[in-house]
């Protein structure tokens, strides 16, 4: 859609009428002793956080300061506004300040109670400071800030917005933490401790910048980091007047510890799953013509007698359905020539039709002796976890992913441990969740609520969290899926870089659960995560193009080529791709293998 057509002379006459009304132009009085800022996340540090934008996001460049910035863009109707409402004291005085960048950008506040001010810059190709001041009516407790556009004129930026003046009758935020100190270091935890502070509610601990949880005491534990990489901390106070300043920084260096899982796992893997039970349109592969750079190889699928038995049988594919299935001589072999040459072979239990729910502890101890079983039989490495469908859903009342109640999924984790436990060390421990499962935690969990009714929003963090430091890797399905939120708090859809670099953020980064700052669901390790793919148009809705797989690696691990979602980290240690399936690749020439291989090497 093109943009509408502004003539020069049009916006000279725009300047000059805007310019005449009373309240548009900036004051220049300095600004007045004040109590504190009371704008909330005036930096877009911890992304919309406060805001409530109709068209905007996130950036990292440009930004004045810190590590992001807001970047709206008006289209049509819409001016691309962004508003916050803060609590005030009456019959005061206040300044509202703050950075943009792009052509006709507004600054204001509305709702004061005497003359709602605005302040604007034509045009401010570089960082460009906005200030105007107000006194409140004698009833006012409330004013609504706002940042804002033209029509028409293209994208905008916005940053260190505050507003300073006395805090609410209700008091100031509180001052900045002291004393912030790390108490212990493992390999994926720091302990943090810290001064209390008088008026706080409670605390913001922020891990890189980016606010990793939210504690009511002085002290906190940040977990789900990765072995040896250093990482910096601060902590600000809260009450219900706002967020302090951030305290000074203190950095720790995580210790040299296990991976988790198998610890002999190639930097960057390949994880493809091979149809080993059925053929479908893609024909069928024999493993030992499976090329050399497929690292991860889960066999699918082990499936139960019946949904709730826990029995789990594989049955490879007959000679009536492929008649070019090998032996099981020969399958053996290969199982242990892709062994010898460094590979991992998993069964992989479930898939689309494979229902698995362990509502009893009968059926978790036969889910355990079964699929022991077929590991023994064919010496394999391990378990993929391929629970879909309604395999997993959660209680009404099971909103605490920490400490599940729900049988199917007690009695998963249960069964889980007693085979890591059982197998030892290097014994391999994959998932391959639906986004549902996983993502959609952010805002559905223990909600019970997705479109209608769906108890499986989120259902795998209780798992997933319960085996955190038994799990070799998480591969979400990032296909056949609707748009879901990212922490952006905008929602992306199949089919190109930014949903894969969305989905993946979460898991590297961390999320609260349904919304709940005080119920954050730890970020994973980067060896344990690798993003999940069609491996062709054939394969499943959300195919992506190679560019596209090319620019979601360069956004993860070296943070360019990143496109709209403003990413809260790069992790160069992430461990690779996960495709549906070998079998799907080879159909169409290999092109995703070879994706991998031209980026990785």
């Amino acid at each position: 859609m093109d943009r509408p057509r502004h003539t020069r002379s049009v916006l000279a006459a725009l300047t000059a009428t805007l310019l005449a009304v009373p309240g548009l132009t900036a004051l220049s009085s300095s600004a007045q002793a004040a109590d504190a800022d009371l704008a909330r996340n005036g930096g877009f540090e911890s992304g919309l956080d406060g805001w409530n934008c109709t068209a905007g996001t996130t950036v990292n460049s440009p930004v004045h300061s810190g590590s992001s910035a807001l970047q709206a863009t008006p289209a049509g109707s819409d001016n691309a506004q962004c508003t916050q409402t803060v609590t005030v004291q009456p019959n005061s005085q206040y300044t509202l300040s703050g950075y943009v960048r792009g052509s006709y950008v507004y600054l204001g506040a509305n709702g004061t109670g005497t003359t709602d001010v605005s302040t604007w810059t034509q045009s401010a190709p570089d960082w460009q400071k906005l200030t105007t001041t107000f006194t409140t009516g004698a009833s006012t407790t409330k004013v609504t800030l706002y940042t804002h556009g033209w029509y028409g004129t293209g994208a905008y930026n916005a940053d260190d917005i505050s507003l300073v003046g006395p805090g609410a009758s209700t008091g100031q935020p509180p001052a900045a933490p002291t004393g912030l100190r790390t108490t212990s270091v493992s390999s994926s935890a720091v302990g943090l401790s810290w001064s209390a502070v008088t008026g706080a509610t409670g605390y913001a601990v922020y891990r890189d910048g980016a606010k990793a949880q939210t504690v009511s005491g002085t002290s906190a534990t940040v977990s789900g980091l990765s072995p040896a990489t250093a990482y910096s901390f601060q902590v600000a106070a809260v009450n219900d007047a706002g967020e302090s300043a951030k305290s000074a920084t203190v950095t720790a260096t995580t210790a040299t510890g296990s991976t988790g899982g198998s610890t002999d796992l190639p930097t960057h893997a390949l994880v493809g799953y091979l149809h080993a039970s059925f053929a479908n349109g893609s024909g069928y592969t024999r493993l030992a013509d499976v090329p050399d750079s497929w690292d991860v190889i889960d066999l699918a699928f082990g499936e139960p007698t019946s949904p709730t038995s826990g029995d789990i049988r594989f049955n490879r594919c007959p000679v009536s359905e492929c008649p070019n299935v090998e032996s099981d001589a020969d399958f053996k072999a290969a199982i242990k020539a892709k062994q010898a040459a460094g590979k991992k072979v998993l069964i992989s239990i479930g898939g689309q039709n494979g229902q698995v729910q362990l509502t009893t502890t009968a059926a978790r101890d036969a889910f355990v002796s079964s699929v022991s079983n077929i590991i023994d039989t064919y010496g394999l490495d391990g378990l993929d976890v391929d629970f879909e469908g309604h395999s997993l859903s959660l209680n009404a009342d099971d909103t605490d992913f920490k400490n599940p109640k729900t049988p199917v999924i007690v009695n998963l984790i249960s069964a889980l441990k007693t085979l890591k436990a059982k197998y030892g060390s290097k014994f391999v421990l994959s998932m391959a969740p639906e986004t549902f499962f996983v993502q959609m935690g952010y805002q559905f969990y223990g909600t019970g609520k997705f479109g209608g009714q769906d108890p499986r929003c989120g259902a795998y963090l209780p798992v997933i969290y319960a085996l955190r430091d038994d799990l070799t890797l998480l591969h979400v399905q990032d296909y056949n899926s609707g748009p879901i939120m990212g922490l952006d708090n905008q929602y992306h859809t199949m089919g190109g870089a930014d949903f894969h670099i969305a989905m993946t953020d979460m898991l590297l980064t961390g999320f609260p659960v349904a919304g709940d700052a005080n119920n954050v669901f730890p970020p994973l390790r980067p060896d344990q995560v690798a993003i999940g793919m069609p491996a062709s148009v054939n394969a499943g809705n959300g195919y992506v193009a190679p560019a596209e797989v090319t620019k979601t690696l360069d956004c993860l691990t070296k943070k360019t080529n990143c496109g709209s979602y403003p990413t809260h980290g790069s992790w160069p240690a992430m461990r690779g791709l996960m495709t549906w399936s070998v079998n799907w690749d080879r159909y169409s020439n290999w092109e995703f293998q070879r994706t991998f291989d031209g980026y990785f090497g």
